[in-house]
């Protein structure tokens, strides 16, 4: 994705999108915010005007029921009234009030004076029952026979200021019943009643019925702590999941002086329902609007930026070598122009690359030649000398044997040099011998001295004892050691020292060349091992890097440490044998 947003077509249609489309994608949020909030307070007021009229309705049928209940209570507290008088009061009144399934009067000993009932009362005095209206308590609410809630009012009766007894009406809920399944929000959105001590005592869901019959507890409704917390005067509104996992959008209002709470649930997904139909509709909108315009400006990007494509699909090609690609840009227009300078540099960096080849083939020739005289002057003057002094009458014996064997060593390391330069087009493998390091350093030095004196420099060695034994190829190595020992030589003043030594280190066998010339800088250091790489005016700078080479087919390793004006150290590491078949095979 990232790299697909690096196109600049893509960057351009996507700067029309947005330009075009952010100011509608933004007042579509907004107006969809504005909607669910508007949605949200509209529907939460509508159902908190539904509870409130139902709660007032149920408040007023049992305030007022109790308000008649006092009045029947002060028509009793006549003294001339006998008590078949008033046995025969309450059994008119409990005809004329349907509502009220019994009324008794006790005397203050809880003796029965008279009731509405045939036989014995039912009902019993609620003492300590909550006092609702005008000295009237009524208790809580119970469930009869007939499964159909009812409650108890009782008032305290008083003759002369002295108590008299008590008046108890056992009142039927059943309206209050039909009132709340009279209230339905929408199709599936239903009214409840919570008594004070949390008991379930109506509900309009015909599927929740039974929980009022199991007077269920709804203490933790998270309605009632809401109302609670918030005194109860403004009601409470929230959304919840319900015990099905359903959300629900509920509201509470408190039922004073009856504490009660009329609660009205409506899902939200039924209550939304018409918002979410919109709010999908204003998605869609947008999003074919963006998607439209994205379109329109991808197409209409793609139209001005391919000739930009093209530059882009041209530079990468010279960049890469293919210096002959060319670009074909028709546009009549500054592209154009862009397009012809582009194929004008095109074939200048051509004719620039043939002069650059030219002049870089000539100093590579250059290079070559003078660095071939440099590598070969030393051997070949020692053949030039020693054939001279071979041609001597005066010479022993012994001193021209040893004019001979130098000639041939001589000649041995031109054949070795053309080797080399022939290894660095196509290497070969390097035949492995069991060989004594010490021997074969020794070796090189003694050539070596004679130029050392020849230079003012003083080329000393340091053996270590015993027989460091390690498989490689002595000429190979000894090639190695001449350009090290060569290039300490040069690199020293005359009165210098170059010190070559050698050392076991653990499971290595080591030899070291330390010169206190001039020293490299650090800056260098990191490619004097690479072709054609060299620190000196003269050379072909390939004495390192074949040294290199040599080293590593041997499974060796060479580093360099150096400081400038001090001296430069080269340090050579072999794996050492130490078996009986390697020091047979050196011996």
């Amino acid at each position: 994705m990232r790299r697909f947003i690096r196109h600049i077509s893509v960057r351009f249609a996507l700067l029309l999108a947005l330009a075009a489309v952010v100011p509608l994608v933004a007042y579509g949020i907004v107006s969809i915010l504005s909607l669910q909030r508007g949605t949200r307070q509209e529907v939460m007021q509508g159902n908190q005007n539904v509870a409130t009229r139902a709660a007032e309705e149920i408040r007023r049928y049992v305030t007022s029921n109790a308000t008649l209940l006092k009045a029947l209570a002060a028509n009793l507290q006549d003294t001339s009234l006998t008590i078949d008088q008033q046995d025969r009061i309450l059994k008119n009144y409990a005809i004329q009030v349907r509502e009220f399934r019994e009324i008794s009067l006790f005397d203050e000993k809880g003796a029965v004076i008279a009731t509405s009932r045939i036989g014995q009362p039912r009902v019993e005095i609620p003492r300590n029952a909550p006092v609702l209206v005008d000295n009237v308590s009524m208790s809580g609410i119970r469930v009869d026979e007939d499964l159909l809630p009812t409650t108890l009012f009782a008032i305290h009766l008083t003759r002369l200021g002295e108590p008299a007894g008590w008046l108890v009406g056992q009142f039927s809920l059943e309206e209050m019943w039909r009132t709340v399944d009279r209230i339905r929000i929408g199709t599936h959105g239903y009214a409840m009643v919570i008594a004070g001590n949390g008991e379930l005592v109506a509900h309009g869901d015909p599927d929740k019925k039974a929980l009022v019959a199991l007077a269920r507890n709804m203490s933790a409704h998270p309605l009632l702590g809401e109302l609670r917390a918030s005194g109860g005067s403004r009601g409470a509104a929230s959304e919840y999941a319900d015990g099905d996992g359903e959300q629900q959008l509920g509201v509470a209002v408190a039922m004073t002086p009856l504490d009660w709470t009329m609660i009205v649930e409506q899902p939200t997904r039924e209550a939304y329902a018409n918002a979410a139909v919109l709010q999908r509709q204003l998605v869609i909108t947008i999003s074919v609007a963006l998607l439209l315009m994205i379109s329109v400006g991808y197409w209409f990007g793609r139209q001005f930026i391919d000739p930009i494509l093209a530059l882009q699909r041209g530079t990468h090609a010279l960049a890469a070598g293919r210096l002959e690609e060319r670009v074909d840009i028709r546009t009549g227009d500054e592209f154009e122009e862009l397009g012809g300078a582009f194929n004008t540099m095109a074939d200048k960096l051509i004719e620039l690359q043939e002069n650059v080849k030219r002049q870089e083939r000539q100093a590579m020739f250059g290079r070559i030649a003078a660095g071939l005289v440099h590598d070969l002057s030393h051997p070949i003057q020692n053949i030039g000398n020693s054939t001279r002094l071979l041609l001597r009458d005066d010479i022993d014996p012994e001193t021209r044997d040893m004019f001979r064997r130098t000639i041939e060593r001589e000649l041995q390391t031109l054949k070795h040099f053309m080797d080399d330069l022939r290894n660095i087009v196509k290497p070969k493998p390097i035949e492995r011998f069991v060989m004594d390091v010490n021997l074969s350093v020794s070796e090189i030095v003694e050539s070596m001295r004679i130029e050392g004196d020849r230079n003012g420099v003083t080329v000393e060695s340091r053996f270590a004892e015993g027989t460091l034994l390690i498989e490689g190829d002595r000429f190979a190595l000894g090639r190695v050691y001449r350009n090290l020992i060569t290039n300490a030589i040069q690199a020293t003043e005359p009165g210098g020292r170059v010190t070559v030594s050698t050392a076991r280190v653990g499971d290595l066998v080591q030899i070291a060349v330390a010169d206190t010339g001039s020293g490299i800088p650090a800056d260098r250091l990191g490619a004097i091992f690479e072709d054609f790489v060299t620190t000196k005016r003269r050379g072909l700078g390939l004495g390192l890097a074949i040294s290199k080479r040599i080293v590593e087919q041997l499974d060796g390793t060479i580093t360099v440490e150096s400081e400038v004006g001090r001296g430069t150290t080269f340090t050579l590491r072999f794996p050492a044998r130490d078996d009986r078949s390697a020091q047979a095979a050196a011996s």
